[in-house]
This record gives structure tokens, C-alpha cells and sequence, in this order.
């Protein structure tokens, strides 16, 4: 296998919103790059990344998969990510580790709610961006309009490189802004395509576009500005430095136009990437820390190894795969690494480049480049691997689960089967989460949408051969009391040999908020041995797990032990755990007690239209508006929702929004129910008890 350079390397993630053409420009590029002999297409399940079982049934990408091919003696790599923002968490990891963002936009949609998402992350990671319209043979296409919401959104220094001349169905022509020239392509998805010169009727527009192209050029070089002044013009030989800095500067935001499903347009964005897209010399030094938390610098040209983990894969048939990306010196098969996340040793074995499932095996890699590796023993997504100075590189940040639901598998004994699907899920893709909830019993899956999870629980099926059923999760409300409370219990047992004797009096009053609950004693004299002091601790311990009211975990209250009686010879450990419980469960009852339920901080990113009906919906929800803002064309609602209405919250706010709304939610507090749910909840406790 040919080594390539670190600067012929072109690292880049196709992203952008769901059904913008991702996969289909993914799978035209190697067409035109030779890897592959006809475009695959969506429809029939035939694409090179869209090769899982639940990605050919759905129509849509879930996983992000990384691809390669030679361009102008350059080495792509490829990922192409999934644009439903349910799978979020694919297309982040992926941004994390290249060096140019290529961000489709629908033709006839424009920039969407994901669109946007992706072009903020990818601000935020500092990377470059270029912008593709895909999909200019379909009807009703306006370029136009297109083009100034690109600009209205992400600034107006978006450019077009180029401009679809007969878009619409048998689009095939665009005029190339850099070269001036009129391109048009052969309709066989082969990618051909002739060059000639402009119509008369375009010269006007093209000739003042390229002028606008060189002055965005000369902006981001000095020397270069000096030579337009003086030449009035710059040639593509000068240009040539000044498009790819102008790029990493993003003085101006490259704009193509494409139809991917018939191969046309997609040869002149691999030309533009190969000779002017990010390498990674671009982004030759990277902050990483070391093992005190000091920042130290991790350089391209280093000696020593350092490589991060950005995804697991795990195959039925290869077993778990580790996808990485190499940041300084060389990988080798064989090689000793040390894991500084979890502080062991790793050796690799074989590393393989991919396109899809198809694997090309390596035997090592250079700096910058991206590759898989088989079986690591104990590696996990986001670890860093080195084989020098241990350092850690920078964590992917993922978002916050919005969607939970419990989940109860179907068959008996299946337990420890699930335990390890779960974790294995989880190691995969790290935006589904899971956890085992003692508070409410059960076991709580978390996500980032409704499709997450059932595609997550399809493949609990599809790999383990487990079966569960989904159901609402239950709400963890929390007992305490309003006002002062006492009691004195009695517990007497005779039935034949020893007896059991006890008594407790007992004073409770409430805390604040968050406060915890706090058993004291104030026991004087000799009625009681301090030796029982723990064992009334005990029975309340067990009382306020247990619940009262609804079975509910009890809060936020100060319970003091202050006297009682004792027999000499009846008087144990066990009668007063019983003794104990039973006074502080009357003296509980009897001073005002209350439920509390969990109140959630949420925002909502939605387009300004539909800002009435979430609002709306929010206070159908007994909700609370805390505040907005507006991000561009969207407004973030801010709000305080009980817990007990958001059961698929995500869901709903989708609907409402046509899909372009996301949301993220976050635990706010608890506070007092009002009392007819407070009734509704507690009647419900008991019918399950019995």
C-alpha cells in the first residue's frame, strides 16, 4: 500500500442535514475516483456506506463510515455521517478528527435545522468549511434563493465557485467562476465532462464574480494584495496559495453545485479539495494534556506516537473494530501503545483502511492519516493511545440524551445477555446511554430521539438475540413533609419463647430543599441503651427508602430519636428496626406530608415560526417560560417542565416543528406537586402494590 505525505492527505466528513445527498455524493466520488465500477443508489440498499441492515431498511444513514480514494495523487479519507439529529453523536465524533467540513444543503430545502447544527460544531472545532447544493436536477430548484439564505446564515462571504446553468431535470452544465469556463457532463454517472468557453450571455456575471473571487484571494495575503494593485488581476498559478490560506482563514466560504445521484458537478469539488482543501498541515500542532493536567503540544512531526480513538465498530464477523486517527509519529502492526485514559498497555495488531465493509489491510501509517484497528483489549471511544511521553488529547464533546424509556426483556434470564449488549451499544456510539435506576427500578436507556432507540433496541436483537419491550419510564418523586410531626410506638411480640419488646418516640420536622434527611437522637436517662440508637436509625433508613405516601424515596427532613422503653430481656436489635420504622411512619402521617416531583431545565431551537405552538405546548404542559434567544433564524426557548410531561418530548417537538426543531433537557430541581396529581400519582402506587 502506498504511504502518502502528511500534506497529501485530505482528511474530510460529509455532513449537513437528513436527506441532503451525503451518502450519494459520497458514493459519486469513487465512482469518479475508480474505487468503484457504478454509483450504488439509496433505493436498492447498493451504496458502499450505507451497508448495515437497519441503514438498506430505513433508507437513511445511522452509522458514520469512513471511506478512501486517490484524487491528483492525493489520498482522501472520507467519512460520511448520518444527518438525522438523531445520530448526532456519528457525525460530531467524525468532526473531531479531520480537517475540512464538507456541509450539504438540499436544493430545493436550503439550510436546515441540521445544516446549521453541523456548520456551529464545525465553527467550534475550528475547522473549514465548504458548502455543496446537492440535488440541482430535481424540479423546482431555485439556486438563487438558495444561495442568499447560504448567505443570510452563514455570512456573505459564501461564494459560489460555481453556477448550475440548466438546473432541473437534465441538469448538466455549470459555469466554473474560478476558471471562467462553461463545464458540462456526460448523464451516464461515469462523472465525464467537456470544457468550453462561456455563452456571450454569461461573460457579464462570471467576469465580475471571478474579479469579487480574487479580491476574497488577495484579502488573506499581503504580497498578494500588493500584486492585484498592481496587475489589476491575479492569475490561478498566484491564486493557487491564496484559495487554500483564504479557505483556512474562511475569508470566504467556496460554494459548489452538484447532482450526485447522476455524477454531475462532483469531479470539480474533489479537484478543488485536492489541490486547495485542508491537510493535515494545517493543523500541525495540537494542545493535548499530560497526566498532571498541564497543556504540552502534540506536533505532526513528532518521533513519538499519538492517536485517538473517535469511534468502535463491533462486527460479527471481524469482532470490534477501533477507528482512529493518527496526530504525531507512525503506526506500525505490532506496535506497543499505551492507553493514558485507562492506564494500560495495548499492541496493535492488524490496522485496515476501509471503504464501507470492504477492508484493505496496512501495514503501518503516517501522521494524519486515518485507519481501524482489530481487536484492542481494553480501548474505548475518545481514548488516547501514545508511545512516549503519556498525554491526553482533547475529549469529543457529545450532547446531552433528550429521550429515555425503561426497557423489560421479554424472556427470563436474559440479564446478564443485556448487560453486556447494553455496554456493548454504548461503547459503539456513546450518545445512547444506560443506567440502572434503584430510585424507580428499572432500567432507563437514554438517547438523542425516538429512532435512536428503537434502532438501538433492534440491534439488542439483530446481535444478542435479545428481545425487550420499551416502556415509560417511571418518575422518580420524592416524599417529605410540610409542617412538625411526633409519635410514640409501641411494638410488643409474644408468641411463645423469647419475646420482642420496643418502644420509640420520635419528634420529625422538615429542612430545606436538597438538605438530605438527618436522624439524630436526644435520649436521656436510662430508658433506652444507646446500644439501640443504630437499629432505630436503621427502620427509619429502611422506612424512608421504602416510601410512605407512594412508595416513593422520603427527603429533606431531621428526625430526632428523644426517648422510650426498654424490657431487660425482650429489648433487641430487631425490635427496634421494627419500632422504629413503624414511629417514623406515623409521625411522618401526621405532619402534612407532601410529594415532590423533578422539574427539568429544557431549551427548544426552533425556527421562528413555530415559536407559538411550543410555546403553547410548554404551558399545556404545566411549563414555565424562563427566557429567549435567538440564534440566527432560529429562537432557543428556555423553560422549566415538570419531568412527568416530557415522556418523548423529542417526539413532540418534532412533529410540531416539521423536523426542524431539537431539543436538550437537564435537571433542573424538585418542587411540591400540585395536590389533585399528587392524588392521581398516590392511587396509582397503591393499585400497583396490590
Amino acid at each position: 500500500m502506498k504511504q502518502y505525505q502528511s500534506s497529501d492527505i485530505r482528511n474530510f466528513a460529509i455532513v449537513g442535514h437528513g436527506s441532503s445527498g451525503k451518502t450519494c455524493l459520497a458514493e459519486a466520488m469513487l465512482k469518479s475516483g475508480g474505487m468503484i465500477n457504478r454509483l450504488g443508489t439509496i433505493e436498492t440498499g447498493t451504496t458502499i456506506s450505507d451497508y448495515h441492515p437497519g441503514e438498506k431498511e430505513r433508507q437513511i444513514s445511522i452509522h458514520a463510515t469512513p471511506l478512501h480514494m486517490e484524487w491528483m495523487e492525493k489520498k482522501f479519507n472520507i467519512i460520511d455521517t448520518p444527518g438525522y439529529s438523531d445520530f448526532i453523536g456519528e457525525a460530531l465524533g467524525s468532526l473531531n478528527v479531520v480537517d475540512l467540513a464538507i456541509i450539504t444543503i438540499h436544493a430545493i430545502n436550503g439550510v436546515e435545522v441540521c445544516t446549521e447544527t453541523m456548520w456551529n460544531h464545525a465553527s467550534k472545532l475550528g475547522i473549514p468549511k465548504m458548502l455543496v447544493v446537492n440535488g440541482l436536477d430535481r424540479e423546482h430548484t431555485d439556486f438563487d434563493s438558495i444561495l442568499n439564505q447560504a448567505r443570510k446564515r452563514f455570512g456573505n462571504n459564501v461564494f459560489p465557485m460555481q453556477l448550475p446553468v440548466n438546473a432541473g431535470p437534465g441538469y448538466n452544465q455549470n459555469v466554473d467562476v474560478l476558471r471562467t469556463e462553461l463545464i458540462s457532463y456526460d448523464l451516464d454517472g461515469s462523472g465525464k465532462m467537456a470544457e468550453r468557453e462561456l455563452p456571450d450571455n454569461l461573460n457579464e456575471k462570471v467576469k465580475s464574480l471571478h474579479e469579487e473571487l480574487i479580491e476574497y484571494v488577495a484579502e488573506s495575503d499581503d504580497a498578494l494584495l500588493e500584486k492585484f494593485f498592481d496587475q489589476g488581476g491575479l492569475s490561478e498559478e498566484e491564486m493557487r496559495d491564496g484559495i487554500h490560506q483564504a479557505i483556512q482563514d474562511q475569508t470566504f466560504i467556496p460554494l459548489f453545485c452538484t447532482s450526485a445521484t447522476s455524477n454531475v458537478g462532483v469531479n470539480r469539488v474533489c479537484d478543488f479539495i485536492a489541490k486547495y482543501g485542508s491537510s493535515p498541515d494545517d493543523r500541525r500542532i495540537i494542545t493535548a494534556q499530560d497526566t498532571q493536567g498541564n497543556d504540552v503540544e502534540v506536533s505532526l512531526d513528532g518521533s513519538e506516537t499519538v492517536l485517538q480513538i473517535f469511534k468502535t465498530m463491533s462486527e460479527s464477523h471481524v469482532g470490534e473494530l477501533s477507528l482512529f486517527r493518527v496526530y504525531s509519529g507512525k503506526v506500525k502492526t505490532g506496535q506497543d501503545c499505551y492507553n493514558t485514559n485507562r492506564n494500560t498497555n495495548e499492541r496493535f495488531g492488524q490496522l485496515f483502511i476501509l471503504n464501507g465493509k470492504n477492508r484493505t489491510q496496512v501495514d503501518q501509517l503516517s501522521a494524519g492519516d486515518i485507519a481501524g484497528v482489530v481487536k484492542l483489549k481494553d480501548t474505548h471511544t475518545n481514548n488516547t493511545l501514545c508511545s512516549g511521553k503519556h498525554v491526553l488529547l482533547p475529549m469529543i464533546e457529545l450532547p446531552n440524551p433528550n429521550i429515555h424509556a425503561a426497557i423489560v426483556p421479554t424472556a427470563k434470564g436474559d440479564e446478564e445477555k443485556l448487560a453486556i449488549g447494553l455496554s456493548t451499544l454504548h461503547e459503539e456510539d456513546p450518545t445512547f446511554v444506560y443506567r440502572v435506576d434503584s430510585e424507580v427500578k428499572q432500567t432507563i436507556i437514554s438517547g438523542q430521539g425516538e429512532l435512536h432507540l428503537k434502532v438501538t433496541t433492534e440491534r439488542l436483537k439483530r446481535k444478542f438475540g435479545i428481545d425487550i419491550l420499551l416502556e415509560e419510564p417511571r418518575v422518580p418523586y420524592r416524599e417529605t413533609i410540610t409542617a412538625k410531626g411526633s409519635s410514640k410506638y409501641r411494638h410488643k411480640k409474644q408468641s411463645g419463647g423469647a419475646g420482642q419488646f420496643a418502644e420509640v418516640w420520635m419528634r420529625i420536622e422538615p429542612r430545606k430543599r436538597g438538605d438530605g434527611v438527618e436522624f439524630t437522637h436526644s435520649l436521656v436517662g436510662q430508658n433506652v441503651d444507646r446500644v439501640f440508637v443504630p437499629s432505630v436509625e436503621k427502620g427509619v433508613n429502611v422506612a424512608c427508602s421504602e416510601g410512605i405516601l407512594a412508595g416513593c424515596k422520603v427527603v429533606d427532613l431531621k428526625i430526632d430519636f428523644y426517648d422510650g422503653k426498654m424490657h431487660p430481656v425482650d429489648s433487641k436489635d430487631i425490635a427496634f428496626q421494627t419500632a422504629g420504622k413503624h414511629a417514623f411512619r406515623e409521625s411522618f402521617l401526621s405532619a402534612q406530608p407532601c410529594l415532590l416531583e423533578p422539574i427539568m431545565d429544557i431549551e427548544v431551537k426552533v425556527p421562528e415560526e413555530f415559536m407559538g405552538d411550543i410555546m403553547g405546548d410548554i404551558s399545556g404542559k404545566r411549563g414555565k417560560i424562563m427566557g429567549m434567544d435567538s440564534d440566527g433564524s432560529f429562537q432557543v426557548i428556555k423553560a422549566q417542565v415538570p419531568q412527568a410531561e416530557l415522556y418523548h418530548y423529542a417526539t413532540t417537538v418534532r412533529s410540531l416543528t416539521g423536523g426542524r426543531g431539537i431539543h436538550m433537557e437537564s435537571i433542573s430541581h424538585y418542587e411540591k406537586m400540585p395536590k389533585d396529581f399528587e392524588k392521581k400519582v398516590i392511587s396509582a402506587a397503591k393499585k400497583d402494590e396490590e
